[in-house]
């Protein structure tokens, strides 16, 4: 990480492109990998792709399958919204310090939150699959565990970053302290809450298919099965579903955030609080009987959860076996694993952007491809690098980085459009397009991506498990492993190194977006 002084105006830009230049190694690299076999297969899946399967069976099949998916994916959101708001509150040090005069409690519960949030949900997913057995209830508990924690953290975070000139001022007139923050802090903190789950509910659209992938249920067993045998054209059938309604929830939460939460909307005009408030509530009282209904349809209650089935016998633990892991290759791998994703993830975004600035028709192209990305699971991506290339730590981040270049981009072209001032006044110097766009708006948004892309890599860190089953010789691969095999002992070794890893990454990436953003609460509501 550069030192803060050197991202001044004429080089931001270019700190923004450095990460690119992982290309380099990799070019160097990947002719070594390529097999050749597959490009037959490649082809095949391609032209699929403009003949998928209309067969009216498969399509219902495939319907039910993504109705499945949606519903695991609601539900374990509306948890963790639950979750994550009442442990956001008790871990708020505001809110402690209101209330008792002690911020001790709030660091001991966020200490605690950590360590949830630091399993990935696959992870929770195959734990629980083991305790419950094949049932929706164990996707829902995995989306809702590890994404609770987050939005726990989040919450906690916006609420001690509020100003607290109107807290102080009702506490000192007599107002009782749960009365005082909800009135002091609920009004400011909503709009970002409503900014934050609506991309949580994103992310568990593409958690539940994830784990769909790993034989949860759902649309993603389908795709993962119609990946194994070849069939391509129910494969593209699934997809084009798949991103109908990614497409449509998008547009359904851009909608809603663009409606109910913009802080500086309800500034101007007082007068709308009023009717949001009572569209907010309307909101939530469709949704609860859309709740109920999902749940139902999966037979889905908190009961489930109760019911433990027999696990084989734990064996003593294997000391000798476990002390004999290559530790140094599994973690050094991993953390190489992330870097290189993260890279590529960060530095191709915009150097994409870059290139295809002066064609409009290739921007929309560019918008189709990240789409694609954020669409597409990382492990069915590193199963068709497989068709081309070796397994190993580089196709494992090639299927990463492709996931996180399409969540990245998308932030990026939003962020793009949304700060057209500069860009546009270079555009009427005559300046080109691409020069515009890099100085213009790049160089006011090299701070905040910057920051979300520290963020990030802290996510793909987390996220490296998922694609363990490509050889990628890291804590992943040998995690799915010790739990294919009931290992035990292996298992809770590396999930705890897996979890001290993550912890660092997450301390790391705070402490780079507090040194790119005066106000680092500011860079996480804006680009999370």
């Amino acid at each position: 990480m550069p030192p803060i002084r050197y991202l001044k105006t004429g080089a931001a830009p270019l700190w923004v492109l450095a990460p690119a230049l992982v290309l380099i190694p990799l070019a160097l690299l990947l002719p070594q990998l390529v097999h050749g076999g597959g490009w037959e297969l490649v082809g095949q899946f391609a032209w699929a792709a403009l003949h998928p399967c209309l067969d009216p069976q498969v399509l219902l099949a495939q319907l039910q399958g993504l109705g499945t998916t949606a519903g695991m994916a609601l539900l374990g959101w509306a948890a963790s919204l639950v979750i994550g708001l009442i442990l956001g509150i008790a871990s708020s040090r505001r809110v402690w310090l209101s209330w008792f005069g002690s911020a001790y409690p709030a660091e001991l519960l966020r200490k605690l939150g950590a360590l949830p949030r630091s399993i990935h949900e696959l992870l929770w997913g195959l734990l629980l699959l083991q305790l419950l057995g094949l049932h929706p209830v164990v996707a829902v508990a995995a989306i809702a565990i590890p994404f609770g924690a987050l939005v726990a953290r989040v919450i906690s975070d916006q609420l001690d970053a509020l100003p607290i000139a109107s807290l102080e001022a009702l506490s000192s007139g007599g107002a009782c302290a749960p009365a005082a923050l909800l009135t002091a802090l609920g009004p400011p903190l909503l709009p970002q809450l409503l900014s934050y789950g609506g991309y949580r509910l994103e992310c568990a659209l593409r958690s539940a298919t994830l784990l769909g992938v790993f034989g949860l249920g759902g649309l993603g067993t389908d795709l993962r099965l119609t990946l194994q045998s070849l069939n391509f054209p129910e494969l593209w059938s699934g997809l084009w579903l798949l991103l109908l309604a990614m497409v449509a929830l998008e547009a359904l939460v851009g909608l809603l955030r663009r409606r109910w939460a913009m802080p500086q909307r309800l500034a101007l005009k007082p007068a709308r609080i009023g009717r949001q408030g009572l569209e907010i509530i309307s909101a939530g009282l469709v949704l609860l009987p859309v709740l109920i209904a999902a749940a139902w349809a999966l037979q889905v209650s908190p009961q489930d959860l109760g019911k433990w089935q027999q696990l084989p016998p734990m064996a003593p633990a294997d000391w000798p076996a476990l002390l004999a892991l290559p530790w140094p290759q599994l973690i050094g791998n991993t953390l190489l694993l992330t870097l290189l994703a993260s890279a590529l993830a960060v530095g191709v975004a915009p150097l994409l952007l870059l290139l295809v600035a002066p064609w409009p028709w290739a921007q929309l192209a560019l918008r189709g491809l990240w789409l694609m990305g954020r669409l597409w699971p990382p492990p069915l991506t590193a199963l068709l690098l497989l068709f081309l290339l070796k397994p190993g730590v580089i196709t494992a981040a090639l299927a990463l980085g492709f996931h996180n270049l399409g969540i990245l981009g998308r932030l990026l072209l939003e962020a793009s459009e949304t700060n057209l001032s500069g860009q546009e006044a270079l555009l009427a110097a005559g300046t080109p397009p691409r020069m515009a766009l890099l100085y213009g708006s790049f160089s006011a948004l090299a701070r905040p991506y910057l920051a979300y892309g520290a963020y990030r890599s802290d996510v793909i860190l987390r996220e490296s498990v998922v694609v363990g089953l490509v050889g990628a010789t890291g804590l992943g691969s040998q995690l799915l492993e010790a739990l294919s095999s009931f290992a035990w002992d292996q298992l809770l070794a590396l999930m705890a190194v897996y979890a001290v890893l993550t912890l660092l990454g997450e301390d790391l990436s705070d402490r780079a977006r507090r040194q790119l953003h005066a106000n680092s609460q500011e860079a996480g509501g804006a680009w999370r």
